[in-house]
């Protein structure tokens, strides 16, 4: 006759994790923090695993599997240590009272807390593929700006952009958000598509470097780059203006939240919770030379004259 199965009254630890589909390693941690008592032991002075603790690491297996936090499932498993029976102390088999609530919190608010946390992380689950999918289709950095701003570089021609024009499209990005970063861009296409103009760009560049430590402020260099740097941005802008390159940085503004969701609307775009544009500019340093700030300097105010604004 054959022998009857006789299931095992406990089990042993590495046995438990593997049919409750975990490790022995989650399982201490549960027993840890609290989240599964510890079991009884046998003689070897191992841990040994009952129904009832099979019963509770699959709950918690099923919950963690659903994005239920650890320290929400043990307030769930948390019931009057007096009850010995879940139906006379009207609690179910997991832990929640008779009013619904998870160690005090509502059912609700723990489930509509972890749908939030969900879609959250679906969100940058899609951010993240967005700019793998730019990376690759770019072949460059440049597909790891947003959204807004690699769609005004699309097109251009194969090494018009620098890689200090991408550096400064990101370090206006962090400051401004995609929005502000997204108008900016405006510049660097017209560099990439009008050659003297990035020449030019290139040599006024290199003239305010040139303006070191060693150069004093009053130092007539400084004046005649000034002078220089103003003449530029002056035709840049009116190329940008000719072109019409321009044209449509007011409807970046005009509907942020439909055409670039990165940008919502009244933040630019700035990442949650990243200092505020002022405390950015303040804490990006720039190794710039007291003549070269003066420079500067000089050439916003030749920009400000009546004469310019005409």
């Amino acid at each position: 006759m054959r022998a009857s199965f006789v299931p095992p009254r406990q089990v042993k630890i590495g046995d438990a994790a593997a049919f409750a589909g975990s490790t022995p390693r989650a399982i201490r941690h549960y027993h840890g923090i609290g989240l599964l008592p510890e079991p009884g032991r046998g003689g070897d002075g191992r841990r040994r695993y009952g129904y009832e603790d099979m019963i509770r690491l699959l709950w918690i297996r099923k919950m963690s599997d659903a994005g239920i936090a650890l320290d929400d499932i043990r307030d769930a498993f948390t019931t009057d240590a007096d009850s010995t029976d879940a139906d006379s102390a009207g609690t179910d088999s997991v832990g929640t009272d008779s009013t619904g609530t998870y160690g005090g919190e509502d059912v609700a608010g723990v489930l509509e807390r972890l749908e939030r946390n969900l879609a959250e992380q679906e969100a940058t689950l899609r951010r993240q593929r967005t700019a793998v999918r730019r990376m690759r289709a770019e072949g460059s950095r440049k597909g790891l700006l947003s959204a807004c701003v690699a769609e005004r570089l699309k097109g251009l021609p194969e090494g018009s952009l620098l890689q200090a024009d991408l550096d400064t499209l990101l370090v206006t990005e962090r400051i401004l958000g995609p929005l502000g970063a997204a108008v900016q861009a405006t510049r660097f296409v017209a560099l990439a598509t009008h050659p003297a103009l990035r020449e030019e760009s290139d040599r006024v560049d290199a003239a305010e470097e040139a303006l070191d430590d060693s150069v004093a402020v009053d130092d007539p260099r400084v004046a005649q780059v000034a002078a220089e740097r103003y003449a530029f941005e002056s035709a840049l802008e009116a190329a940008i203006e000719k072109s019409g390159l321009g044209a449509g940085d007011d409807d970046l503004f005009d509907a942020p939240d439909t055409s670039y969701p990165e940008a919502g609307p009244g933040s630019a775009g700035r990442e949650t919770g990243s200092m505020s544009a002022f405390e950015a500019l303040g804490t990006m340093p720039y190794d710039f030379s007291p003549a070269r700030l003066r420079c500067m300097e000089l050439a916003e105010e030749l920009a400000e004259e009546p004469s310019a604004q005409d």
